[in-house]
């Protein structure tokens, strides 16, 4: 999962209350749908720092709340506020995380174009793949806790 650092970085999320959070403003259909129908509660994720001068995996957080409709698509104050979006027939979802670690060092995408071989069909590597919420399978997410 990424985010820009200086909108919600891993220490905002480290110094949350519980250091737990929802993820919420997803605006693509694939994001969506990985949240809604895939991430369950106990999975580990990546949090991956995006748009900041060295994109990376930063840190671990883990799925505390499964997929549930996000209510900032029907704040109209808000800046995911979606008009087509009824409560009643909800088009965008959250989970909630909870930090768990900060990496000993920042993975980079960098680092992790040079690993092809290994990674395989690794989503954040792939050219114009750039989803806020990607797959990892678990001998990507092991490789890549390697390079730490």
């Amino acid at each position: 999962m990424k985010s820009e650092p200086d909108v919600f970085g891993i220490e905002h999320l480290k110094t949350m209350p519980q250091k737990r959070e929802h993820w919420d403003g997803v605006r693509n259909y694939q994001a969506r749908n990985m949240m809604r129908d895939e991430m369950k509660k106990g999975d580990l994720v990546f949090f991956y720092h995006s748009n900041c001068p060295e994109p990376g995996i930063v840190g671990i957080m883990e799925v505390v709340k499964e997929g549930y409709p996000d209510h900032t698509a029907f704040d109209p104050n808000s800046k995911y506020y979606d008009p087509k979006s009824d409560p009643e027939d909800p088009r965008w979802f959250m989970v909630d995380v909870k930090y768990r670690r900060t990496l000993k060092r920042t993975i980079s995408l960098q680092d992790l174009k040079q690993y092809t071989d290994e990674l395989g069909d690794f989503a954040l590597i792939r050219k114009g793949n750039r989803l806020s919420i990607m797959p990892v399978s678990k001998s990507q997410w092991d490789f890549i806790l390697s390079l730490e």
